[in-house]
């Protein structure tokens, strides 16, 4: 892997015209894209578009925590939250449900970690427990995504993934559980053959890395 990249291009939020570029080309793949000024803007422009009572799961992200939209969805009683009941389950000896449970959820929240201005969405995993879902297990996916994660292809894009976002994960995993992260899947998301499965909302503000 990759050491940590001193190009600072990966942490600059994007100009209007790149987001405009994006967003037709997103639009044009079947993603639904969404721009908004701040985070709280974002967190309202999602729970828009969940009615009340869904089966909600969010994938762990940083993004959403620093929006509030994980508390949102937990905490407000009008949702069904899938990740108190997956954070629950014994993995080792409930592997099975565990995946059934956090798989197929109604409604997928997450983010990701570069969009492109050809229109791709990138998304690296260790584990992949967000991967199926956003691929093809949840009936909605939404994410949330700082204006600093637009690149211009999609070369560049994994070149974010790999030599910024992993080695920044690997810091705050060292220093959270004292051990590596693990850069074990990587998604690439063309577009959508459903119209409205997939909405990609884009903050100019820097969320998450």
């Amino acid at each position: 892997m990759k050491e940590q990249t001193d190009n600072k291009l990966y942490d600059q939020l994007a100009t209007d015209d790149q987001i405009e570029r994006a967003v037709q080309a997103l639009q044009a793949h079947n993603i639904q894209t969404i721009v908004v000024e701040t985070g709280a803007q974002a967190r309202d422009a999602v729970l828009s578009l969940i009615p009340e009572g869904a089966e909600v799961h969010t994938a762990s992200s940083r993004t959403l925590e620093q929006i509030g939209l994980i508390a949102a969805i937990e905490e407000s009683g009008c949702y069904q939250a899938i990740h108190p009941l997956v954070r629950k389950i014994d993995r080792v000896k409930q592997g099975r449900e565990f995946r059934k449970l956090a798989s197929s959820p109604e409604y997928m929240l997450g983010s990701v970690h570069a969009v492109t201005e050809t229109g791709q969405v990138v998304v690296g995993s260790g584990g992949g427990s967000q991967i199926g879902p956003y691929a093809f297990g949840a009936s909605k996916v939404i994410w949330v995504v700082g204006a600093q994660k637009l690149v211009p292809t999609l070369e560049d894009g994994m070149r974010r993934l790999q030599e910024y976002v992993y080695p920044l994960e690997n810091e705050r995993m060292q220093a959270l559980v004292s051990r590596p992260a693990h850069l074990n899947q990587t998604l690439i998301v063309n577009g959508s053959l459903q119209p409205g499965r997939l909405t990609l909302v884009i903050v100019k503000e820097k969320l998450g890395f």
